[in-house]
Order: structure tokens, then C-alpha cells, then sequence
């Protein structure tokens, strides 16, 4: 039985509210091809209220949008329900989920599992809109730009590496996510593979350098871009309620989530999507 369903915009250039849908019952091939159209329309999608939805149905959620995938490249196989718990991290700089492997994630689905009792707001921006804003001559130079990703920069090694005081559960949740060694090229430019519409492929995370260029002198740029693609005009923010769910397209947006709630425990579960290798205007 379809599902009979609105979706609510929210922002001119990103975000959607999806209304009327219970995503642990049963989705027929017409309800998720109109979810999936929304987002690619809206690139992040918020589902209020899925109190009934749990780990299992959290997958099997995802498995219909696409192939749902390991968590995180460096955990065991099987673990396809990853706990963002901001006890060992708090994903709390801007940045796209796992761009230092060859094939990106398509989409993450994130729910909301305890939250703090103020503050733990995400927020979105789309890379499709700060591309389409950028002058005509440096959308030309980023279409030509090939730049390399790597995990070294991961943001739960970030806080490791500036020395701060970690328990032995951290540090050893630290070490498992950067245990193993990525470093990977992709176009600082890329091309999405169902609309066909361009959007800046870089974040602070994760994209050390431009090919062919050192740091140094990547990095004028590349800041440019970073503030360039997170204006305010180009987001939307979800204030979390308990039981909520976030779906976003990875191939085009930036999530940042704000570490504004003062030590509290935040915790929240991802599912990711198999994505494809990204590919840019020239290849």
C-alpha cells in the first residue's frame, strides 16, 4: 500500500521535512521511489517521530534506498549500524562522510537515539548551490582540479593529535578508526551521477592538498572553498528530537554537527549507503 506523504521544504537551496510516513512499516516500490526523488531534489531529508524505528528497522530502511554498507571502512565487516557517541567524538567540523576511498558513499541515514537536553543541532550545506555561486573563472579552475583525500585527518585523530586528555575507551576508539592508512585522488569537482549536477567535491577533514601541489600551496584555495561552500544561504539546521531520522545525499552536501550542549551525552546511529567513484567534468 503506498504511503500518502508530504514533503515540506525548508530552505531555498537545501532540506525537506517528509511528513505522514512511518518508515517501520511497510514501503512499497512507489513510496520509496518518491523518497528517493525527494532526496535528490532537497539533498537532506528529515523523518520526525520514528519512535518505532530501531537498528534493524534502520537497515532495512536504508537497504531500500540502496546497498547499505560497513559503517566505517576500518571496522569489521558487518557492523552497518555505526553509534556516533560524543563521548569519543562529536563530528563537530565541517566535512562529507568517508571521502578517502575510491567509491564515496551515496547517502547516511542518522537517527537520534539520546539526545541532550539542549543544544546537538546538524546542520547541512549544498555543495550543488556554493558551486553554482562560485565566479564563472573559478568554477573553470575547480573543474580542472584533481585533489587528495586522506583519513589522516579524521576528526577523531584531530583531537587525538592535539594532545588532549583521552581515556583508555577513547583512545582505543581513536586507534581503531585510523588504524589503517587511506589516501586517495578525486575531482575537486564532481559531477552527480543521477541529476547530472555539479557540486564542490573538498572538505576540511578529510582533502590535504590539490594534486600536483604542495599543502602550502594548496591551502589558500582550498580555505576559500571551505568558507565559499558553508555560508548560511547554502545550509539548513535540524534541532534533533528523539526518534527523528536524517537522510542526506553525500555526493553533494557537507554536515556539520554543533558541539553546543556542554558535555552531555549525544549519541545517534549511521547507516551508510554504497556509493560509486566520483567523477568530474573532464573524466
Amino acid at each position: 500500500m503506498t504511503e500518502s506523504f508530504d514533503v515540506v521544504k525548508l530552505g531555498a537551496n537545501i532540506g525537506a521535512r517528509v511528513d505522514g510516513v512511518r518508515l517501520a512499516g511497510d514501503l512499497d516500490a512507489e513510496s520509496v521511489a518518491a523518497i528517493n526523488s525527494a532526496l535528490l531534489e532537497h539533498k537532506v531529508i528529515f523523518f520526525r517521530d520514528q519512535h518505532d524505528l530501531d537498528d534493524a528497522g534502520q537497515l532495512a530502511f536504508a537497504s531500500k534506498l540502496g546497498t547499505p554498507t560497513t559503517a566505517h571502512p576500518t571496522l569489521s565487516e558487518g557492523e552497518s549500524v555505526l553509534p556516533i557517541d560524543s563521548r569519543y567524538d562529536k563530528a563537530n567540523s565541517w566535512h562529507t562522510d568517508v571521502t578517502f576511498v575510491d567509491r564515496i558513499p551515496k547517502a547516511s541515514l542518522l537517527r537520534a537515539v539520546s539526545l541532550p537536553s539542549y543544544g546537538g543541532t546538524t546542520t547541512w550545506a549544498s555543495t550543488e548551490a556554493s558551486y553554482d555561486q562560485l565566479p564563472s573563472p573559478l568554477r573553470l579552475l575547480t573543474e580542472n582540479l584533481w585533489a587528495v583525500h586522506t583519513n589522516q585527518y579524521d576528526y577523531v585523530r584531530e583531537h587525538y593529535d592535539r594532545h588532549e586528555e583521552l581515556t583508555y575507551t577513547v583512545r582505543e576508539y581513536r586507534d581503531e578508526f585510523v588504524r589503517e592508512y587511506y589516501e586517495t585522488e578525486h575531482p575537486v569537482v564532481r559531477v552527480h551521477p543521477a541529476t547530472g549536477r555539479k557540486a564542490l567535491f573538498v572538505n576540511a577533514i578529510y582533502t590535504t592538498r590539490f594534486e600536483n601541489m604542495t599543502p602550502a600551496e594548496s591551502r589558500p584555495l582550498l580555505k576559500f572553498l571551505y568558507e565559499h561552500a558553508t555560508q548560511p544561504e547554502f545550509t539548513c539546521r535540524l534541532r534533533w528530537r528523539q526518534g527523528d531520522l536524517a537522510v542526506w545525499d553525500n555526493r553533494c552536501t557537507m554536515h556539520y554537527a554543533i558541539n553546543d550542549y556542554d558535555g552531555q551525552r549525544r549519541l545517534m546511529h549511521r547507516t551508510t549507503i554504497k556509493g560509486e567513484r566520483p567523477m568530474g567534468p573532464r573524466n
